[in-house]
């Protein structure tokens, strides 16, 4: 049983963090802010390819998280291999002893750095997930036992704030159905919306983790909240940032996503946190610190 699984059986506050690999073979960046972690959060998702970037691998990296003491969440996405490269990456994953696994669609190539890239989507979440409950029982895809079975701890995501969210939550009970234990929202940004998706979501069989985004600038609030489908940024927020002025936009989003959390552990909103960095991974512990973890 995973470090995640069973802080999230026993009803405790579970935190994650995501972390991207980079695009080359240097990791050392990465590293140092995943030495910075240990012992602060209880796994970290390595992202697959995201946005339909070109990168090294969730699985290598997964690998050398795992050994400086950081238990991994591989991601795997469809978009990218046909469901024998997927079975196979998830055999691989198992090899290296990764116990947590998060299934993904994946973005469509069009909107990588290569476009012009066939996208496969042979398997989306659901399907994803369906294979990994059947690799843990010892069989493949097609009935054929195996030799040495997984043991991956399943999640998926989830848009608390997609209308309609009748629509998001039947795909959830699809994926939990399919093996989901556990779930990372998108980043969630209004306290409000967050109760409403706990009261539609509490007879679920499942946990759930509230995804956390530092807002970095006013700018960066605006734009996802114009472009980013399921992302609602409060006026409230924005103008907070814009208070406190351009030389200190990240030192505030930090403090505010701190606010953010302590507030959803104390309400118990989630069953945890998933802190999404994205490109700062060295923020995270700062964030934790906001929050009193």
């Amino acid at each position: 049983m995973s470090l995640l699984q069973e802080v999230l059986e026993r009803g405790e506050f579970a935190i994650t963090a995501e972390m991207a690999p980079p695009k080359g073979t240097d990791l050392s960046h990465l590293l140092e802010c995943a030495k910075k972690c240990v012992g602060r959060v209880h796994a970290t998702n390595v992202t697959d390819f995201q946005s339909a970037v070109m990168r090294a691998t969730s699985l290598a990296t997964c690998k050398m998280l795992k050994d400086i003491g950081l238990e991994p969440v591989i991601q795997m996405t469809g978009r990218d291999r046909n469901r024998i490269a997927i079975e196979g990456e998830m055999l691989s994953a198992g090899v290296f002893g990764i116990e947590n696994l998060l299934a993904l669609t994946g973005d469509h190539t069009c909107v990588g750095d290569h476009p012009q890239a066939k996208s496969v989507f042979d398997l989306d979440s659901v399907s994803i997930l369906t294979t990994a409950t059947t690799l843990n029982s010892g069989v493949d895809s097609v009935g054929l036992e195996l030799k040495g079975k997984t043991n991956f701890y399943l999640g998926a995501s989830v848009t608390p704030e997609y209308a309609p969210i009748e629509v998001q939550l039947l795909k959830m009970q699809k994926k939990i159905n399919a093996g989901a234990k556990f779930f990372q929202t998108q980043a969630v940004y209004d306290i409000d919306h967050l109760r409403k998706f706990r009261e539609l979501t509490k007879n679920m069989d499942c946990k759930i983790l509230a995804g956390i985004v530092p807002l970095k600038s006013p700018g960066m609030a605006r734009f996802m909240t114009a472009n980013v489908p399921g992302i609602f940024v409060p006026d409230d927020q924005i103008e907070r940032l814009k208070s406190a002025g351009k030389g200190n936009y990240v030192q505030e989003g930090i403090k505010m996503a701190g606010e953010f959390i302590r507030q959803i552990k104390e309400e118990n909103l989630c069953d945890g946190v998933h802190i999404m960095a994205i490109g700062a991974e060295e923020n995270v512990p700062l964030i934790l610190d906001a929050a009193g973890l």
